[in-house]
């Protein structure tokens, strides 16, 4: 039986990867917090694992105890990370030196796994982002390990049942309201959670590595047409629109970063967040995926924000 270690588990992706694990009858590890939700992490055959990705030498011991008691982990997929910060360092101290002391911590023969996948983001393309350029260093420091056999993903925008960014877009749709950023159309991807749990599993499996795939549904979208077919999906035939001026939307990203701070709570819209949305072309191809892995995507947007809208609806979401 293979051995998978999934970190981040609590959260979006990390729950769907565990459930995928499940279903191929691995032994599967969820790495989460103590005071993570366990809430999508219910299933009895789930084992978990608090590591202290902060502490190096702490580090290394925790998986040196684990693999002399349970054997290494055959897969890894290192999924933690925040997208959202009170300061911009958080985004370098969490995606990018904790990603590197694990990595570090696995130096040995007895601790490597066959695979570790590197859940990035196409954020990283985009480096002028604290987000996008912690992710890119995070992959700068695998790309430097010769004993790690890895595969880098960078999904574009992922969405889907439990997601709750997209949600929010969703949700201000729904009340009848369509807020978009800057008068120059956008142009956008994204890839339904299921199809990045196939791409994930696909790599996992695969004998390539020393890789870096962008994983998209293969199509491009601007903004107005994503919200049309949000609109079409909940049912809203009349919705006001609003483009908001990028100048103004600055305005607002600092402010409520402030309020953020004064809060104690980290806030959506930040000047980071600006930059992101600031960014005309969110453009990817998906073909690398295909040509290596076999990657053919299940779900096109109107298909998954129809399966999105369901759950949402079904779970008093919307």
């Amino acid at each position: 039986m293979k051995k998978i270690l999934i970190t981040g588990a609590s959260g979006f992706i990390g729950s769907f990867l565990v459930e995928k694990a499940l279903e191929m009858g691995w032994e599967t590890w969820a790495g989460i917090r103590k005071s993570s939700s366990r809430e999508y992490l219910q299933d009895t055959r789930i084992r978990f694992i608090d590591l202290d990705y902060s502490n190096k030498e702490v580090l290394q011991q925790q998986i040196q105890a684990h693999v002399s008691e349970h054997g290494k982990w055959d897969y890894i997929v290192h999924n933690a990370g925040v997208t959202k910060c009170l300061c911009a360092s958080d985004f370098f101290t969490v995606n990018y030196q904790y990603t590197a002391n694990f990595i570090d911590a696995l130096q040995s023969e007895e601790n490597c796994p066959e695979k570790f996948i590197l859940m990035s983001s196409l954020g990283a393309l985009f480096s002028e982002t604290a987000y996008g350029l912690s992710k890119l260093k995070a992959e700068q420091h695998l790309q430097s390990n010769l004993d790690i056999p890895y595969i880098i993903l960078r999904p574009t925008g992922v969405y889907g049942p439990r997601e709750k960014d997209y949600y929010m877009m969703l949700k201000t749709i729904n009340a009848g309201l369509e807020v978009t950023a800057g008068f120059k159309p956008q142009r956008l991807t994204f890839i339904y959670i299921a199809d990045l749990v196939q791409a994930v599993f696909l790599a996992l499996e695969s004998d390539l590595t020393k890789k870096i795939y962008a994983v998209s549904d293969g199509e491009v979208y601007t903004d107005a047409e994503y919200a049309k077919l949000a609109k079409k999906t909940l049912g809203k035939d009349f919705v006001l629109r609003i483009k908001v001026p990028l100048f103004l939307l600055y305005t607002v990203s600092v402010l409520s970063e402030l309020f953020g701070k004064i809060s104690g709570k980290p806030a959506t819209l930040n000047r980071d967040k600006y930059k992101i949305m600031k960014q005309r072309d969110w453009s990817c191809s998906n073909q690398p995926l295909i040509d290596d892995l076999d990657f053919f995507p299940l779900y096109n947007l109107k298909d998954g924000l129809e399966y999105s809208v369901e759950w949402y609806e079904r779970n008093k979401w919307l």
